[in-house]
């Protein structure tokens, strides 16, 4: 029987910038013929070629074909049969590098061009009252000073590119010699083309001038719109075919408000009908409106078109269908419900800067290559898949993960192990075109215990996640949150019958690295998209799926598990910090602070017998009376408390993907009820189960299982 393994293979094209301490990745590269590989399988140049022949030949650890050694890559052998510039080579000696492709990896042959950003900006009238659209230029302005290079270059080398519309589109043409610019309309968005090309696509700092007054002028010339229908697939269109005449790949910055109800391609109708939950066609909530959307998905990732989507909704959008471009190009969704600028802007615009200055790779493609007896069989993240090997995205960023599975379906060597490379071909921002490789051996033993020693909790509650998640757009959520018990359950009766010492059957025996499986496990359960509640909102359910199909290891551990940390008590001269404790109403004190986040979501709660003293020295004011109900930041006082508790604050916000806004809330307040519900070893506000309640019900599957 085939067992399944998990490797997630994360940052596959992200700079080291990204990635603090990280030293940069060596860069190869083996001249015109391009990097040397085995002629059967194709796997890369890497540690695990052995050399043999006297070096003038290389045997394969992944197909154990035997290839000639190219003339010019050609070393002695030491006397232990290792070549003597072994040290000296980094596809040699390193478990990561990258290769200079040559033009056999460029599209058409011919070398790709820098890419380009472009900021689609719906002008409808619910965004020109709320003052968004002038919140959005007024940041781009500086914003735009700040695009990915790379190391040593004086400016970036992406073009910038802007449209606004709402049933039409609007192109701007910011040529530099212009002394204004010039607006260019498409109104037949079914037919979508660009109206011009020369002084769409354009170098910033040539065209800055051209630039600003064009980011000045666009909330005037909105100012006075009644319009509130919108279009949204034609804008996508757009952009692909912006991109297509460029010969570029690019990005696309789509700032949005409401469902598009206008005539056009991809125009979307309300279906949220609560009734659906918790039946047997519940997953159609979760499933696209296809036909234009799955075409444009495709449309995107073959012109390397990425899609980030910024939304700002007052009402039901439909998200599921909305994201499905941004879901399956490498981008991202975010999401502002009922956007006010007082209490949103900031948010927003941490998340805009994050998302416009981090590094990216485009045009990407990914290959994962096996040693005989397993292989890979299924993929999860942002990506799109035309066949069932190669896995494609439009772009690729340091905070996106693919989750692979792997099954073996033969025996596997004990004594070899097993070797996986995954190879990502992707283009820099310089627009060179490179591949990253990632090399790794396990071990493998026929011993149960062995495998249970080694598992990696915190990579298993990924995967089940992600397996979870995709299954709900199948299966009825009920169907799918017994599979998740099932798998937790046969997991851990395995472990008894097999591993463990005997026991009384009324202990519930549980392996070492596995301690914490359980509650991430119920935890999961109660996530907003396997609750099957009519109270959660359908956009909010859809979106934390989509959200976590993209994550890595720790952003969901953090999801799943939230981190609440005690303030009332920080040592303030100490760095780093605090600990934190279990997330249960047990360990909140009526006189204590606690400071909750999750990646996504960030709340201060404050005891009500907290004391006046704190309360001063935390918001400058004699009591949580006087306590303002829209506060969503801290005063920034005089004092160690004060700069200590915003120092942790901002910390945690610069370290995760996403920002998050600060909610503060009251104990006993109706707010409290929001806070309450990321207390996953309670019981849930929405349904499930506390975790010592779903410990006792996984002990009767065990012994169930068992008897």
């Amino acid at each position: 029987m085939a067992r399944a393994a998990v490797l997630l293979l994360k940052n596959l094209a992200n700079p080291p910038v990204c990635v603090p301490l990280q030293a940069p990745l060596y860069v190869v590269d083996h001249g015109e013929t391009g990097p040397v590989r085995c002629n059967r399988c194709k796997a890369y140049m890497c540690p695990y070629m052995q050399f043999i022949d006297g070096g003038r030949r290389f045997q394969c650890g992944f197909c154990n074909c035997v290839n000639e050694v190219p003339v010019f890559y050609f070393q002695h052998l030491d006397h232990m049969g290792r070549r003597v510039d072994f040290y000296e080579r980094p596809e040699l000696s390193l478990g990561s590098y990258e290769f200079v492709a040559t033009m056999d990896y460029c599209k058409n042959n011919k070398a790709p061009n820098p890419p380009a950003y472009i900021f689609m900006i719906d002008v409808s009238y619910n965004n020109i009252k709320s003052g968004l659209v002038k919140l959005i230029c007024d940041e781009l302005k500086t914003l735009l000073e700040k695009l990915p290079r790379d190391e040593g270059m004086e400016s970036s080398p992406i073009k910038v590119g802007f449209v606004t519309y709402n049933k039409i589109l609007h192109f701007y043409n910011v040529k530099s010699a212009l002394a204004q610019p010039q607006m260019m309309v498409v109104s037949d968005t079914a037919e979508m083309f660009v109206p011009l090309l020369d002084g769409f696509l354009v170098n910033y700092q040539d065209s800055r001038a051209v630039i600003y007054n064009l980011l000045d002028q666009i909330p005037d010339m909105f100012a006075d719109t009644n319009e509130s229908e919108t279009v949204f697939a034609p804008v996508i269109q757009a952009g692909v075919e912006a991109f297509k005449a460029a010969e570029c790949s690019g990005k696309l910055f789509i700032f949005h408000s409401s469902m598009p109800t206008a005539e056009a391609p991809g125009k979307l109708k309300n279906r949220d009908d609560k009734k659906l939950v918790n039946t047997e066609k519940e997953k159609t909530l979760f499933q696209p409106q296809k036909a234009v959307y799955e075409q444009l998905s495709k449309d995107c990732v073959m012109h390397g078109c990425c899609v980030d989507l910024f939304l700002f909704p007052s009402q039901y959008v439909d998200l599921a269908s909305m994201a499905d471009v941004p879901s399956h190009t490498g981008g991202s969704v975010y999401k502002y419900n009922n956007f006010q600028v007082e209490t949103d802007g900031e948010h927003f615009l941490r998340d805009l800067r994050k998302d416009v200055q981090k590094s990216l790779g485009f045009d990407a493609i990914m290959r994962v290559r096996t040693s005989t007896g397993f292989r890979a069989t299924d993929f999860f993240g942002a990506i799109h898949m035309n066949n069932t090997t190669d896995v494609e995205m439009a772009a690729v960023d340091c905070d996106k993960a693919v989750t692979v599975e792997f099954k073996h379906d033969d025996n596997l060597s004990e004594e070899n192990g097993a070797l996986i490379q995954c190879a990502l071909l992707y283009t820099t921002i310089n627009g060179q075109r490179r591949l990253r490789i990632h090399n790794v051996s396990l071990n493998c033993s026929s011993q149960l215990s062995e495998l249970y020693k080694s598992c990696e909790t915190d990579s298993l509650i990924n995967f089940f996640a992600k397996s979870a998640y995709r299954a709900i757009l199948n299966q009825p959520v009920k169907n799918v949150r017994e599979i998740l018990v099932n798998q937790t359950a046969h997991m851990l009766a395995c472990y008894r019958k097999n591993c463990a010492s005997p026991s009384a059957a009324s202990q519930l025996i549980l392996p070492d690295p596995m301690k914490v499986f359980p509650v991430y496990m119920n935890s999961l359960m109660k996530t907003a998209p396997l609750v099957g509640s009519t109270e959660l909102p359908t956009d909010d359910r859809a979106q934390l799926r989509l959200s976590v199909m993209a994550m890595g290891v720790e952003d969901t551990q953090l999801l799943l598990y939230p981190r609440l940390i005690p303030l009332h008590n920080v040592d303030v001269s100490s760095e780093g910090l605090p600990a934190a404790v279990r997330c249960s109403e047990e360990r909140l004190a009526d006189s204590g602070v606690f400071l909750l986040e999750n990646g996504h979501f960030m709340f201060l709660w404050l005891g009500q017998a907290l004391s006046p003293e704190l309360t001063q020295s935390i918001f400058n004011l004699p009591s949580l009376a006087h306590l303002q109900g829209h506060m969503c930041a801290l005063p920034e006082l005089d004092n160690p408390l004060s700069t200590k508790v915003r120092s942790i604050i901002n910390d945690l916000l610069d370290k995760r993907p996403n920002s998050m806004k600060l909610q503060i809330v009251k104990q006993r307040d109706k707010p409290e009820m929001l806070f309450r519900q990321f207390l996953v070893e309670d019981k849930g506000l929405h349904g499930g189960a506390s975790y010592m309640d779903f410990l006792c019900y996984v002990h009767r599957e065990i012994r169930q299982l068992l008897t």
